[in-house]
């Protein structure tokens, strides 16, 4: 009698699907109950903007702080740092604030990132990659880390809160 090699394609196809689904379903890993429990708390979904306060600081020459409203912004030299917006991620709150000297960013500073667990890790990781490509782009189009993109897009996004505070 011939044997129906079909049946074995199929069986071995369905073997290799379960082993799959196995790896994924050992691999999942779910975000750390302290981050799960603030963002469902806080009531927003993964990117969102938080209501985090943004402040702007000038010194130097050229500062406009207490100008009139209505002014002409002066060039921009001397030292000016300005704290992002606060971006609520999936896995945590994201905010950075940049400072500028003579119009070039000079420094950023992760003010708040995901703590805890994987997240944390994870944060700590991509964060001096993202200065770096900022520093290095003097601006706020970076490219994403990889396997941190939701803290990569919170840190652009801040980051770019904070720059336009500067040049407004």
């Amino acid at each position: 009698m011939p044997i129906n090699r079909s049946i074995f394609t199929r069986v071995g196809l369905a073997l290799a699907s379960l082993a799959l689904a196995a790896v994924l379903v050992i691999g999942f890993k779910a975000p750390d109950k302290a981050t799960a429990a603030g963002a469902r708390a806080s009531n927003t979904g993964p990117g969102s903007t938080g209501s985090g306060v943004a402040s702007t600081a000038t010194t130097g020459p050229g500062s406009t702080a207490g100008s009139a409203p209505g002014a002409t912004a002066a060039p921009a030299s001397g030292t000016r740092t300005a704290t992002g917006t606060l971006i609520d991620t999936f896995y945590g709150p994201v905010q950075v604030q940049v400072t500028v000297t003579n119009g070039k960013i000079t420094d950023i500073v992760a003010v708040a990132l995901p703590t805890g667990g994987r997240s944390g890790r994870i944060a700590q990781y991509a964060e001096p990659i993202l200065k770096a490509e900022a520093l290095a782009a003097q601006s706020a189009n970076i490219d994403f880390v990889s396997g941190a993109t939701y803290t990569s897009d919170g840190y652009q996004r801040s980051l770019q809160s904070a720059l336009d505070q500067l040049h407004a």
